[in-house]
């Protein structure tokens, strides 16, 4: 992908991690139809029809979230919103286009993410691509733990779960990861083909991957899809393939993910005519698109989805291929959500939870519990947020400091593969607890969980110095707000006066960075958590930044490994934001 391609790409990413699927979700009742008595007559019949459809159902962006929280389903609801297709169709395969660990929260991500593993095999998923989230504890973490877990200790039987076909050892073309898996389904063979980013050495810790190269998506998709399509069954043969890659547009207009230029967007309109449907992650965004193919006799366009993330919503594909001459005579996309909202407002599941995996569930956060006991680490004082109770966002904040400190450091140090950040920004309503020292100034996994339990990722992107003016000028909130005034944490290195009493936006008199005046047209390097990132909380400047970058790391994980790195944490010094004389 070139640089251009590249800049424009990630300045969109950020944009993407929090857009809501109401405008593409289908509507639905509260619970799931019951299964339909009829079903086995209708497999029978469909087995003797001239025609077969094929289903699947997919997910991307799992990111460990087994546990419901609003429209986030939890993984007992998602497996039964997969029980419910199959029972249905029992031709339905049940995909993910990977990420389904990495940036997890903190019941899954504190066990290694093997409960999320464990359920979602439970919930019956079948194949998935690789993401590159899968990458982040190492490609030896991947090969020789994770792999094998999918497949309950057999690494062969678990290597659909990890399909890569863009990812080849160091200066070679030979594959890392297996690039395809085969499934009959009434006598009609579906080819699954994964691939990731080709970004991916870039989002996540370079040490762990070094022994390895990601290539063209592309080039690598149409490579398998011609070798499962050239009548030599001995190096595997498919009548239907669908491409699950982990790369997608952080647009959900289907008119620009058409013509975007992106590497997403060439894919879209490159891969082979060999491939039926797309079926896509990585930007967290929802979309059910369908688009013309060149050289296509099928008088059909191919379907290219996106299922949003977390679990809250499926993509839906439907198939139809005549038996006889195992060719593809329908195609039809669509997304479902997993839950909707009640007349009472409250979020409810659509379908029933699947007893199996809700004990999974139950187990692991227990589980999390006594993990939540285990120290990670030492404070010396209380390290409280804004306030006597911390429920003073208006003013500058130890807590805030000290976060807005552990996201530079993650951001910054020689584990971090990305571009360095040197000014961070935290927002205080992201803090829900305090550090309190207690009788000896032990701090747990759960009291780190605790301060940021959002599961926010950290973003880097560029601003100039008159655009962090202008964030700073936004902690004055917009007229008619609960709250006047939002208070950033701020990083060590970085400081700057204001007037507080100054008009709208006029309250900053001198930003400095390591003691230097900062000017504004002077260009730096910044990371936040993906709610500010996007704008949230009216940080609107946040969503203007450039060259914007997914670390690959959840802020609670920056915490911990903060907390790991330094024996003794200290608050953060007020001052860094002071009233000008």
């Amino acid at each position: 992908m070139s640089e251009k391609h590249q800049l424009r790409r990630n300045a969109l990413v950020a944009a993407a991690t929090l857009t809501l699927m109401a405008s593409t979700a289908v509507a639905g009742p509260a619970t799931a139809a019951p299964a339909d008595p009829n079903a086995q007559g209708q497999a029978n019949k469909q087995e003797n029809a001239p025609s077969t459809t094929i289903e699947l159902v997919g997910i991307n962006d799992f990111h460990g979230r087994i546990e419901a929280n609003g429209a986030e389903a939890g993984a007992a609801v998602l497996a039964g919103a997969v029980k419910d297709y199959k029972s249905k169709n029992r031709n339905t395969l049940f995909v993910s286009a990977g990420d389904n660990i990495g940036a997890s929260t903190f019941t899954s991500f504190s066990q290694q993410d093997d409960p999320t593993i464990d359920a979602l095999k439970a919930a019956g998923l079948d194949a998935s691509a690789v993401g590159n989230h899968e990458f982040d504890r190492g490609f030896d973490d991947l090969l020789n733990r994770v792999i094998p877990r999918y497949g309950n200790g057999d690494a062969a039987a678990g290597a659909d779960y990890a399909l890569g076909a863009n990812v080849y050892l160091k200066g070679t073309k030979t594959p890392a990861l297996k690039e395809y898996t085969l499934r009959k389904l009434n006598g009609v063979t579906v080819g699954l083909i994964g691939t990731v980013t080709d970004q991916t050495a870039s989002l996540v810790t370079p040490a762990g991957i070094s022994g390895l190269d990601f290539g063209d998506q592309v080039e690598a998709a149409n490579r398998v899809a011609a070798q499962l399509s050239d009548g030599d069954k001995s190096n595997g043969e498919a009548d239907v393939l669908v491409l699950l890659t982990h790369e997608g547009s952080s647009s959900s207009n289907c008119a620009s993910i058409g013509t975007e230029d992106t590497s997403y967007g060439d894919l879209v309109r490159e891969a082979s005519g060999e491939i039926d449907a797309i079926i896509s992650g990585h930007t967290h965004i929802g979309y059910s698109c369908a688009y013309p193919v060149d050289g296509w006799a099928k008088g059909l366009e191919r379907p290219v989805l996106q299922a949003h993330q977390y679990g809250t919503t499926l993509d839906t594909l439907k198939i139809t291929v005549s038996k006889k001459h195992k060719q593809v005579t329908g195609l039809e996309g669509g997304l479902i959500s997993l839950t909707t909202i009640a007349s009472d407002g409250t979020t409810v599941p659509r379908f029933e939870a699947v007893p199996e995996v809700a004990t999974i569930v139950e187990a692991a956060s227990k589980q999390a519990e006594v993990v939540g006991a285990q120290k990670i680490g030492n404070i010396s004082a209380n390290i409280l947020r804004g306030g006597t109770n911390g429920s003073d966002r208006g003013v500058e904040s130890s807590l805030g400091n000290l976060v807005a400190d552990m996201h530079l450091w993650a951001t910054s140090n020689e584990s971090f593969g990305g571009i360095p950040a040197q000014i961070a920004f935290m927002n205080p309503g992201g803090l829900r607890a305090d550090l309190l020292y207690g009788t000896d100034g032990t701090v747990t996994y759960k009291d780190a969980a605790s301060v940021q339990p959002f599961g926010n990722t950290l973003f880097t992107m560029d601003l100039t110095g008159a655009q962090i003016k202008s964030v700073l000028e936004e902690q004055w909130q917009p007229d008619g707000a609960s709250r006047p005034k939002l208070h950033l944490g701020i990083s060590g290195g970085f400081s700057y006066t204001y007037s507080p009493n100054a008009a709208r936006g006029q309250h900053i008199i001198s930003m400095s960075y390591q003691g230097e005046p900062i000017a504004n047209d002077a260009v730096f390097r910044i990371v936040t958590n993906s709610f500010l990132a996007t704008g949230g909380d009216n940080f609107f400047t946040f969503a203007q930044g450039t060259n914007v970058a997914d670390s690959g790391q959840i802020d609670l994980v920056a915490g911990i490994e903060y907390f790991k790195a330094h024996p003794m944490v200290d608050p953060a010094p007020l001052g860094r934001a002071q009233i000008a004389q």
